[in-house]
């Protein structure tokens, strides 16, 4: 493979709103790649690792498999409580969503379990959200909608056989 080439620094805010064009013109493999880019000059670029994170769960849609791990990483980079709760939210409703248009009977308990996951993540960023942003409160009703319209429910735990001794 060739080295890659290294972006300047000066362009990393031309580049970011570049990945997000792309992202919004539903191509998740570009983005993904500028948002690389960005990160081997500046590690620790924020808006870049939260583009990255949803570049990567834009491919749910789209049906590719997204690595958990790598999505982990990418939220444990992120250095403010409420965008690390917020953007986890994210993740568990985006990978909600993806379940439930399986269609399957156990696909549609694992979307129940994870819009209620993503549902959890996103009270603890309510708790500690900046004042006057209700993002993650319009997230968790977005998610509270979708279980009722869908009547999702909770997997039942089976009642356990008893065997009878004669």
């Amino acid at each position: 493979m060739s080295d890659l080439k290294s972006l300047h620094k000066d362009a990393i805010p031309a580049a970011l709103e570049k990945a997000e064009r792309y992202r919004l013109l539903n191509e998740p493999g570009e983005a993904e790649s500028i948002c690389l880019d960005i990160l081997h000059v500046d590690s620790e670029n924020q808006q870049a690792i939260i583009t990255l994170l949803l570049a990567l769960t834009d491919r749910f849609e789209k049906g590719y498999g997204v690595s958990d791990t790598q999505a982990k990483e990418l939220l444990s980079r992120i250095t403010t409580e409420y965008e690390r709760a917020y953007y986890t939210g994210i993740f568990n409703e985006r990978r909600a969503k993806a379940k439930l248009r399986q269609g399957t009977p156990d696909c549609r308990f694992q979307a129940y379990e994870l819009f209620r996951e993503a549902m959890t993540w996103f009270e603890k960023a309510e708790a500690v959200r900046p004042l006057g942003n209700d993002d993650a409160l319009l997230r968790w009703n977005t998610c509270a909608r979708i279980i009722e319209r869908n009547k999702l429910v909770p997997r039942h735990e089976e009642e356990p056989i008893e065997f009878l001794l004669e």
